[in-house]
Parts: C-alpha cells; structure tokens; sequence
C-alpha cells in the first residue's frame, strides 16, 4: 500500500509549468474559451463561452490539474491577475478552448506582464525585517496590472517554487550588507547562468534561494534584488533580540517603495534596468 502524501508535501507541489489542449500548450498568459462541463454551478453557467487568460496552473495532491483563469469582461480582472479572491476562476483542462493566433498557436494576452515582488526577511532581527516593511507598503499602493506583492519572511522553499509559476520577472526585496552607509538602496541583478543548484530548504538568503530554483529544474524569470545596506546584522542568537529596523533603514523604505514602483514602471513597460543601481 502506497504512503498517501503529507499536508505539507501537497502545499509544496509545483504545478505544471504547460498543458497541452487539443493539441494546443497552454501556459499563464494563454487566452482560451471557457466550456464548463454541463451540470456544473451557476458560475459554469453565468461563465459559459466567455473568454479568459490563464493566470497560472495548479495541480492538486492527487495529481489533478485545475487553470485558474482572469475572465476578460470582469470589471475586477485587474484582481484576478494578482490572485485576489472572487476574480480567479477554476476550471478543468477539458473545459477550455485554446484561443489561437495567426500561426496556430495559443494567443496570448497582449502586454500581460506578470511580476511577482517578494519580501524576504526575519522581522524578529532588526534590520533583517527591509525587505517585509517594504513589501507591507507596497501592498497596499495602486499597482501595475499582472504584479503580485506576497510577504515571504523566511518561507526560503515556498518562495524557491514560486519562481517557477511563470512570473516574467520578479523582484527580491531583502537586507543586503554590503559595506555602505545604513540605508543605502541597491538594484542588483544576479548572472543566474553562474549560479550553482543548491539544496537548503531553511536558507533564506537570495543566493541561496535562487541555488534552491535551479535545483528543482526548469528555467527561470529574470531576477532583481532590491536591497538596502543595514546598519547592524543578527543572527539570531544574540543575547538582546532588537525587532525594530533602525532608523536609517526605515528612513529609507519610502525611497524604496519609489525605487520598486519606477523598475515596475520598466519592466511592464518591456523597458531595461541597469545591473546595479546606488541613488
């Protein structure tokens, strides 16, 4: 008798990254016509031969496939293309119809960039907590369409699966120690092409992070740490346990949320970013 699969080992199954309809892949940004099966419930009904974009592809404990999808005239699409409950609908491979374009192949929703933006850090470690302060006041401006800002804190594994879930960039926000002034603010992005897999489901750190990705296989989306210089590091295991970021690095956070907001402005916009930035 085959062991059935712990909680935790459901809550850490990747989906699929493509499915194949019709012979048609499908995968996040595919446009498709929804045909619920009959019997369904009133959504089935009240969705039945709209159009929707694939918003991601998720796969259940017993291996079942669901595409969650954005139905294009819900006025709260914008929702449902950040994972907002109430505007993401599921619906099974066999209850969609790809939407194809001129060549035959899926189409694809056009200037649909997905972006996820990810807080990283112990809040418990003084100025180690940059990276969730900042992405707490993200949350909470008026984003670009297709841009998911999700608190991480120290979920190094859940945060290694979800670069695989089609982001076409995502953004690291963490405390980055590099020898300058408390509070100074770098964009770096990392050779992913020099990166060794790496195999540490506790390790929090982005290198570490991103060597954990390349280990489970598949490519990745380009990567940008947003970082701050902090102005002391702990490790856990001091004595006095300091939970406030300090001044400086709070200082700091609303050049932050303008540094994030202007590289999403870019990216969204199909534009470049330099390799490394110092305002």
């Amino acid at each position: 008798m085959s062991e059935v699969p712990s909680y935790w080992e459901e809550l850490e199954r990747p989906g699929p990254d493509a499915v194949t309809v019709d012979g048609v892949e499908l995968r996040a940004r595919s446009r498709v016509r929804l045909r619920p099966r009959a019997g369904g419930d009133v959504f089935d009904l009240a969705l039945a031969g709209r159009t929707a974009v694939i918003e991601g592809i998720d796969q259940d404990l017993y291996g079942n496939v669901k595409l969650a999808v954005a139905v294009d005239d819900d006025p709260g699409r914008d929702l449902g293309m950040r994972r907002q409950p109430g505007h993401r609908f599921f619906f099974s491979p066999d209850e969609v119809e790809p939407l194809l374009d001129a060549s035959g192949a899926a189409a694809t929703a056009a200037g649909e960039t997905r972006i996820l933006v990810a807080g990283i850090g112990n809040v418990f470690l003084g100025d180690d907590g940059f990276g969730v302060a900042l992405a707490d006041r993200l949350a909470r401006r008026s984003l670009p369409a297709g841009v998911e800002v999700v608190d991480y804190g120290i979920r190094g594994m859940d945060l290694a699966y979800a670069l695989h879930d089609g982001w076409d960039a995502v953004l690291l926000l963490d405390a980055t120690p590099r020898g300058r002034a408390a509070g100074t603010l770098y964009v770096i992005e990392p050779d992913l092409g020099d990166l060794a897999p790496a195999v540490d489901a506790h390790g929090m750190d982005p290198v570490m992070v991103l060597g954990l990705a390349q280990a489970l296989g598949g490519p990745l989306p380009r990567v940008l740490v947003v970082g701050c210089e902090p102005q002391s590091v702990m490790r856990g295991d001091e004595e006095d346990v300091v939970a406030a970021i300090s001044e400086p690095v709070r200082a700091a956070l609303d050049e932050g949320v303008r540094l994030v907001e202007s590289l999403l402005e870019d990216l969204t916009s199909r534009g470049q970013s330099t390799k490394e930035v110092t305002p």
